[in-house]
Parts: C-alpha cells; structure tokens; sequence
C-alpha cells in the first residue's frame, strides 16, 4: 500500500509538470488553431540558460532568467516567423515549428556536448519520509508550483480583459476582430505564456527525481510526452489539459512500477489512442482532433 501511494503522489507530481507543458500547447492553438511542435525546443532553451547563468546569478537568479528567455524565445518565434505566414494554413505553420525545433534542439544540444547538468538545485535529491512512505521534493514541490500558477492562468483566463479576448477569439477571430479584439496581441501572449510555462517545466525535468537524466536531448523527449497529455484532454481544452497531464503522469508512474520502463512509454500513447476511438475531441475538448 505504501508503494502505490509514493506511486501516486510521484505521478501527480509529474502530472501536474506535463500539465504546465500541456497548457501551453493549448493555450497556443485556442489563440491560432496551429499546434506548436517547438515547445520541446523552447523548454531546452529554458533550462540551458539556467545552466550558463547558474554559477553567475546562483539558482535562484539563474531560473528566473531561464523562464523568462523561454518565454522571450517563444514570443520571438511568432513574431519573427509565423505572425508573417498569415496566409499559411494552420498544417503549414505547425510544419514550420518542427523546422524551428530542429534548429534550437541540435544547437543546444551541441553547446551541451557530453554534459548532462541537473537544474533542479533548491529541490533535487532530497527525499522525504511521510508516514514510512518516501516522497521526492521534486515531485511535492512541482504540484504546489503547478497549482499556484493553472490558478492564477484561470483567474486571468475567466476574469480579465486578456482571458475574455483570448475566449473571444477562440470562439470565432473574425467576430472578435470586429468587435476590437487586437488578434495579434492575443496571439503573442499566448506564446508568451506557453514559453514561460516551458520554462518553469524544465526545472523539475532536468532533475534526478523526475527523469534520472540532466538537460539533455532526453530533455526534448519527455516534453513532447506533454503533446498526449494535450490529446487527451482536449486540444483546445484548457481543463482538458490539466486532466490530460495528470492522467499521463499517473499512467507513466503506475506503468513503470507494475509492468515496465519500456511500456510505460508506448501506455501513454495507448491511453490517447483508447480516448481518441471513444471521443475524437478528447475528454473535454470540442473540435476533433483526427481533423486538427
């Protein structure tokens, strides 16, 4: 019993990371309909300007500005890149951030050579005993995180000028356009905030309580593993993107445990495939995602 609940507050805790990364890509195609296949890329780029500023700034000064540069990145990838392919379909401006992701993952990972640092400085390796059961910080800290900050994205999505423009867009652009709605600053701050997202996400990612593993290509990997979470839930979701997660990250821990390493990773994409025959829109999602 002790097992399979540290199993299960391990799996939130990674749940509620692939939360963060799956609100993101949401976030991103409510704004533009286009799914982002740079947020691997971006939450990199995150976590190597921790590793450059670390030992200049210490953590604390090092994080703050790997999760600012994440969003930086994000902000300039569509303002540079896709805010001037208007007349481009959604399916050719997701093409397009395979493009750029290519770019900024081989970059990074060829500045890093054969170094594998770990970020997670203030909350890595540093087990906990509750009640005979062993619990990582990592984990413990990453669901506080996430929860203080889908609450106040939902605060903001629900209450201000920026949520109900965003919602109005999503809704339908060319009434929302007509009605003031300034498309492209809604669109720019939903890369903005996906970005910024990345950013935080990679602090918990390139630990050894959640991955083993320090920044790294692997780094890439488990971020995509955010872009089931998204499926799952709902493409243009953003509850469907917190459950989305945290079934991922429930299903990746318990997976692990009880059947194996290896299958734990073809059980996330399982799980998608199973909502997907049930409901094409994902759990809470309303558009099908067989004809995103």
């Amino acid at each position: 019993m002790d097992t399979f609940v540290q199993l299960v507050v391990n799996g939130l805790g990674k749940g509620a990371v692939f939360a963060l990364l799956a609100l993101g890509f949401v976030i991103i195609f409510k704004a533009t309909e286009v799914v982002n296949f740079a947020h691997g890329s971006l939450v990199l780029f995150g976590g190597y300007l921790v590793v450059v500023t670390r030992e200049t700034l210490g953590w604390a000064g090092a994080a703050v500005v790997g999760v600012l540069s994440a969003g930086l990145l994000a902000l300039l990838v569509e303002r540079l890149l896709l805010s001037r392919s208007r007349l481009a379909s959604p399916f050719s401006l997701a093409l397009l951030t395979i493009g750029v992701d290519v770019i900024i993952t081989e970059e990074i990972v060829r500045r890093l050579g054969v170094s594998l640092p770990f970020i997670g400085d203030a909350w890595d390796a540093q087990p906990l005993q509750v009640g005979g059961v062993t619990m990582f910080r990592t984990h413990l800290v990453a669901i506080v995180v996430a929860t203080v900050l889908i609450t106040l994205f939902f605060l903001a999505f629900r209450y201000s000028n920026w949520g109900i423009a965003m919602r109005a867009q999503a809704e339908n652009k060319e009434a929302a356009a007509l009605s003031g709605v300034r498309s492209w600053v809604v669109t720019s701050s939903a890369w903005l905030v996906a970005g910024l997202l990345a950013g935080v996400a990679v602090l918990f990612i390139a630990t050894q309580d959640f991955s083993g593993a320090g920044l790294s290509r692997g780094t890439h990997s488990i971020a995509l593993a955010a872009f089931p979470a998204a499926i799952i839930g709902g493409l243009d979701s953003t509850a469907g993107a917190v459950v989305g997660g945290l079934v991922v990250g429930l299903v990746d821990a318990l997976s692990t445990e009880y059947v194996s390493f290896a299958f734990a990773k073809s059980a996330v994409f399982l799980v998608m495939l199973v909502v997907l025959v049930v409901r094409p829109s994902g759990l809470f999602g309303t558009k099908e995602t067989t004809r995103v």
